[in-house]
């Protein structure tokens, strides 16, 4: 008989010291290069207990069920609220206006990248395909929430770009409606 995997419970601040002390070993990009990877390996023991909560595979649920279930479990492991939005035919958006990970100290950088990888964990594995996560917009910036962007790995390096050149998720969206990405 298989057992759920060990959970314990830490102060959200133990993203803060464990960004800062990437950042200053490694650099910026290493720092979220390293917490979006240990976020997607520890995808593995969050989907089983996220199915361990439920009872069900999101297999066993439609998609409105499935998010309605991940929202329950965040929410009540003190991650915080989401919502989900489908934004294009491509993409969808989980938006929270009080995650955990969101570091409102911070100097004005998203830092949400643990949480990213394990969504994308999640959401891969509800799939059965690879799904791209990118954080659009984050509290510790100064937006009003965090929002993780998300969809095949081609539509979110064209609104990675988007977002680079300057343009908003809605111009990158604009421009993936008109065939330009």
């Amino acid at each position: 008989m298989e057992s759920q995997p060990r959970e314990i419970s830490i102060p959200a601040e133990a993203f803060e010291h464990l960004r800062a002390a990437l950042v200053q070993e490694g650099g910026e990009a290493a720092g979220v290069h390293a917490l979006h990877a240990a976020g997607f390996a520890t995808g593995e023991s969050i989907y089983e207990l996220f199915v361990g909560s439920t009872g069900r595979t999101p297999e066993d649920t439609g998609p409105g069920r499935f998010f309605a279930g991940l929202a329950d479990f965040f929410r009540s492991r003190g991650w915080g609220t989401l919502t989900h939005e489908s934004r294009h035919p491509g993409l969808s958006v989980l938006t929270s206006v009080d995650w955990a990970e969101a570091d409102e100290e911070s100097e004005g950088h998203p830092t949400c990248a643990f949480s990213s990888g394990v969504l994308s964990y999640l959401l891969t594995r509800a799939a059965g395909a690879p799904v791209a996560v990118l954080e659009t917009a984050c509290r510790a910036r100064g937006d009003a929430r965090c929002e993780f962007a998300f969809g095949s790995e081609h539509t979110i390096q064209a609104v990675y770009g988007a977002l680079v050149e300057g343009g908003t998720l809605d111009d990158a969206l604009a421009s993936l409606r008109s065939g330009a990405d």
